[in-house]
């Protein structure tokens, strides 16, 4: 459903030198359904305004903070609806909290928070503000996902047993943080990505994943994080095995020193009836193998999708779709849900599958349970519950 009238939004971070800001954008761009009028891109006032200047931002619109932005946009009829948020981990809690206050609509980037106790905050203030709180784990927006938590959720793979996910790169293989990337040096100091490295930064998409694919809770955990690169103060490696509440056992690998990887989101999920095998850097395919028949190449848009998965499907058969596209999905699905609330929806009612605040707060339960088993020499820990 194409929406038409736009909802003006606002970004914090995203600025100059910046990665994940740039693909918001051009996601959020897609469909046409959203305009960027303000933003406090940086944390630099000069290059908040230089950054905002050349997104074709109005220079009175380009803050050098985001609480001044938060109370002037608030105040102002035009006003920005909703705020995206793409500053690194330590700045998710207090841009969110600024904004929610203000009761505007929130989208944020993974993880949720630096540090549980900050997720367990923002979920009551997501709860006491009325605003619609979306986090970005993107990957759940491709066709071919959807379609295998379809295939789950029908019965076509029976009772689950085994769930598989990882997520290898090889990015930082050597000490690049001490290189001039911007990346490297954040997501490896705990000031700023908290107390995980690479499991905060691509671990819990895995985690979301296999999820969201499964439908079931992850309740125990035995990790063992290591930094391999000499020096390195937070994990660039993840093993962990791990039980979900509908009986399910599994493994979750996480890498960022793995030569050879670019982006190798994959899962696996086996059931009692048949299995699924799906990898981020071949989205267009899914393999379901039914017990005693052979495997099956399932392709987005092809024969046999599902409802949920053509849905969410731009193109023909064949013609490669993929990254933008999944996170444009998720933005379509964000617009919606914003519509609905301002034409009398309640919040609830229209979060469906986008991932919400209380999978931001299940990753960062899943990040602090994984940190305290691997302390403590791998033995099993219990998520937190609230």
């Amino acid at each position: 459903m194409m929406i038409h009238k736009r909802i003006r939004i606002g970004m914090v971070g995203g600025g100059e030198g910046a990665f994940i800001g740039a693909v918001h954008r051009i996601a959020s761009r897609i469909d046409d359904c959203f305009e960027l009028v303000a933003g406090a891109l940086s944390s630099d006032a000069e290059r908040s305004r230089t950054s905002g200047l050349a997104l074709g931002i109005d220079e009175s619109r380009t803050y050098a903070s985001f609480s001044i932005m938060a109370e002037q946009e608030k105040a102002r009829i035009d006003g920005i609806q909703a705020v995206i948020i793409v500053t690194p981990n330590h700045m998710h809690f207090p841009v969110a909290k600024a904004f929610l206050e203000q009761g505007i609509h929130v989208i944020c980037d993974k993880p949720v928070t630096k540090t549980l106790d900050e997720a367990l905050q923002l979920k009551k203030l997501v709860e006491q503000s009325g605003a619609f709180f979306a986090l970005t784990h993107n990957y759940t927006g491709y066709p071919l996902v959807r379609h295998a938590k379809h295939l789950v959720d029908t019965g076509v793979l029976g009772k689950l047993r085994v769930i598989q996910a990882e997520y290898a790169q090889d990015w930082l293989t050597d000490k690049t943080e001490e290189t001039d990337n911007k990346q490297a040096q954040w997501r490896t100091d705990p000031e700023k990505s908290g107390m995980a490295g690479c499991l905060g930064d691509i671990g819990t998409h895995a985690f979301n994943l296999a999820c969201f694919v499964s439908g079931q809770k992850v309740e125990q955990v035995s990790a063992d994080l290591t930094a391999f690169v000499a020096g390195r103060r937070l994990d660039d490696n993840v093993h962990t095995m791990l039980r979900f509440n509908g009986g399910a056992k599994g493994m979750l690998w996480s890498s960022q020193v793995a030569p050879g990887n670019e982006n190798g989101l994959k899962i696996r999920v086996y059931g009692e009836k048949a299995g699924i095998e799906w990898a981020q850097e071949s989205p267009n395919e899914l393999w379901l193998s039914v017990l005693g028949e052979p495997t099956q190449r399932l392709t987005r848009a092809g024969h046999g999708m599902s409802e949920v998965a053509n849905r969410v499907s731009r193109i023909p058969a064949g013609h490669p779709e993929g990254y933008l596209e999944g996170f444009a999905n998720l933005y379509l699905d964000i617009a919606q849900a914003i519509h609905a609330i301002e034409q009398g929806a309640s919040v609830r009612s229209v979060q469906g599958i986008i991932p919400s605040i209380d999978d931001g707060v299940d990753g960062m339960k899943f990040i602090t349970a994984v940190l305290a088993s691997s302390q403590n020499n791998s033995v099993w820990q219990v998520l937190e519950t609230e």
